[in-house]
């Protein structure tokens, strides 16, 4: 399996108890949605590397209580420490309407109420406090916030994200 037919799913945040179970903070706003795991994959050096779960529970609200199969007591558990779990893309549950995940997006066309075809989104910047898409229009980067209230439309099907967004933001990178 490789990371990219993968989504991040959380990472081991520390140890739970002597036998060797963890905690793992999820990355989701539905950690609920993963209550109920068999496997998740674990990124160990380059590799992504199959781990079956004896059991987990959620802790709190984010945190995933682990137990993993082989994984038996605090040497075994402080080895995973710091890594990070992901599960094959075909887990993510179908969105729709105008929700969709970040990788899903990558390739589509942004067309603007006003403005007309923006260009092609390239990646998103999930770094700020707000989430960018960044759109390459002939050679040049262009930076949307990705805001409920701009969206318009999600077509899947054409492939394409319809914006309203503030008067003269576009142009600002054009100028």
């Amino acid at each position: 399996m490789r990371k990219e037919d993968c989504f991040y799913l959380g990472t081991i945040v520390s140890k739970f108890s002597f036998k060797g179970e963890l905690l793992v903070k999820l990355d989701t706003d539905e950690p609920e949605a993963y209550s109920k795991l068999e496997s998740v994959f674990i990124a160990l050096g380059n590799n992504l590397v199959p781990f079956f779960i004896e059991r987990c529970s959620l802790q709190k609200s984010s945190l995933l209580r682990v137990k993993f199969e082989d994984v038996n007591d605090e040497a075994d558990a402080e080895s995973l420490l710091k890594s990070e779990l992901y599960l094959p893309l075909d887990f993510l549950p179908k969105l729709e309407g105008n929700q969709f995940y970040f990788h899903e997006i990558i390739g589509f066309s942004v067309q603007d109420e006003r403005f007309g075809a923006v260009g092609t989104i390239t990646g998103v910047n999930d770094t700020t406090s707000q989430a960018l898409f960044e759109i390459d229009k002939d050679g040049k980067e262009i930076l949307i916030p990705i805001n409920d209230d701009f969206i318009l439309e999600v077509n899947r099907e054409d492939k394409v994200i319809k914006v309203d967004v503030p008067e003269g933001l576009i142009e600002l990178y054009l100028s």
